[in-house]
């Protein structure tokens, strides 16, 4: 009876995780091909599946990556605050589910695309490969990132049989996700731009498949540095962007961005949108977040959080149970339904990332130079104009004869509040480089020990038994402070 249950288990888990969804009522017209059958299109699939991934990854970006990274607190002493680092087990199970679903849409776009370009032979097809494989890399990195060792070449295979897939461990997967943003960046050498007909099944860039392989040549250098604390990085950089730079083309302006703007119109309306303006505005500011703002007079403070008194002032995340704190400012109302907040990969990120590679010697460009590009990037995606005096306050200016730690807290100190709202990568980088520099309160669980990565969903320890306990045995205890392959210290 045991093993029945265990098999009917794993059947459930499989229809669950590793099938795909259907399409919502408002994209089911784009996903029929009218010259010939009832099966889906490539291109049909793309705007769902992006769709779906972003709305998830702001789910948890507001749940998740705002509480742990101090840039909100839902306050109260209830268990489960985890702006007290105490993250439930069931928090694994949403990112878990609704990641893999939309990673089989992502896998079905390149498998439909290259039958469809041997027959035709339409660079069209290549763009669809080249953006599939951009997705899944972006997603698988999401996957391994927050859990560790994951189901990876076996994933999403259900279909085939494969119910129970093996884990595969990170550095292997990081390996094969390199090898994916390569065969992207060919395929989108010789694609082509959407047709006119078919821009509406790209909600990001509108079928500008240019812009698609600067995504992806950007979202590889994130994942170099991601890894670049346990692999040598340094020559692949060096070719991207110094010795190649037309081979890898990588994003110039704000126009390059990563982001799924939302229109209002359904299906494109912002997952906040139905959100009681009583439950957005549960978040507080904290006080860090603010508090840098402050300092800097910086004017996007305006743009994401109300005023308390005649200030901006937050509230000091990792109280202790039982303290009396008080809300002050909060997060803003109009932030609900702010088209920005769909952001997978902005340009001022892009520019911190150029900046980190210059001060670690990856590649001989200009720290400087990059780091205000950031500044100033970020600014005009929040349409605030640079204040005067902005680059020359002492907490902001960059100095070519500090240190490397006081360097890398400039850079990653104004990377975060570029990262605003990008799924889980605050976290990811601060827990990769240990900036920006967060203070500790009495309140925080683990001895104020940052969780490092989340558990795997509990159902899967019946429905994937076997393959479970080995990724356990082999990567370290499954809960939220076993460190990931790249994080190579406690935060």
């Amino acid at each position: 009876m045991t093993t029945m249950k265990n098999v009917i288990l794993g059947i459930m888990a499989a229809i669950l995780v590793l099938a795909p969804v259907s399409c919502s009522k408002e994209f089911r017209e784009l996903s029929k091909n009218p010259n010939t059958s009832e099966e889906a299109l490539p291109e049909a699939l793309l705007a769902p599946a992006l769709t779906n991934v972003v709305k998830s990854n702001m789910s948890r970006a507001r749940r998740l990556t705002n509480e742990l990274m101090q840039v909100t607190v839902l306050m109260g002493d209830q268990e489960g605050r985890i702006f007290r680092y105490d993250v439930r087990a069931s928090e694994a199970d949403y990112l878990w589910n609704n990641w893999y679903v939309q990673l089989t849409n992502f896998i079905d776009i390149y498998n439909t695309a290259e039958e469809l370009y041997a027959v035709e032979s339409d660079k069209f097809y290549n763009t669809l490969m080249g953006i599939s494989l951009i997705c899944q890399s972006w997603v698988f990195s999401m996957l391994t990132d927050t859990y560790g060792d994951i189901p990876y070449f076996e994933a999403c295979k259900g279909r085939e049989g494969v119910l129970m897939p093996v884990f595969d461990k990170q550095e292997t997967i990081y390996e094969d996700i390199f090898l994916k943003l390569e065969r992207a960046n060919e395929l989108l050498a010789d694609g082509a731009a959407f047709p006119d007909d078919k821009t509406i099944c790209d909600p990001v860039f509108h079928g500008d498949y240019t812009k698609w392989r600067k995504f992806g040549n950007s979202l590889y250098l994130r994942l170099l540095l991601r890894v670049s604390a346990v692999r040598e990085v340094a020559d692949k950089i060096s070719e991207m962007i110094v010795e190649s730079p037309d081979s890898y083309p990588i994003m110039t302006s704000n126009d390059d961005s990563a982001i799924l703007m939302w229109t209002g119109e359904t299906p494109y309306t912002s997952p906040f949108y139905t959100l009681r303006d009583a439950d957005w505005r549960q978040s507080v500011m904290a006080a860090f977040f603010l508090d840098n703002l402050n300092n800097w007079n910086d004017p996007r403070r305006a743009v994401w959080a109300d005023t308390y008194a005649s200030g901006w002032e937050g509230v000091e995340s990792g109280y202790p149970v039982g303290a009396e704190v008080y809300a002050k400012s909060r997060i803003r109302l109009a932030l609900k339904t702010d088209p920005r907040l769909g952001n997978m990969l902005n340009y001022a990120e892009l520019e911190f990332i150029l900046a980190e590679i210059a001060v670690k010697g990856y590649a001989s460009i200009d720290a400087a130079t990059h780091y205000e590009n950031g500044i100033e990037a970020s600014m005009a995606m929040w349409d605030c104009e640079l204040p005067d005096g902005y680059m020359d306050n002492s907490l902001v200016m960059w100095n070519e004869d500090e240190q490397l730690d006081d360097k890398m807290s400039k850079i990653m100190l104004q990377k975060y509040y570029a990262l605003f709202y990008t799924d889980l990568e605050q976290w990811f980088e601060y827990r990769r480089t240990g900036f920006p520099v967060i203070p500790k309160g009495a309140g925080l669980l683990n001895g104020g020990i940052m969780p490092a990565r989340l558990n795997y969903p509990v159902y899967i320890q019946s429905t994937n038994r076997d393959n479970y306990f080995a990724a356990v045995a082999d990567q370290g205890e499954d809960n939220v402070y076993t460190r990931v392959w790249w994080q190579t210290e406690e935060r």
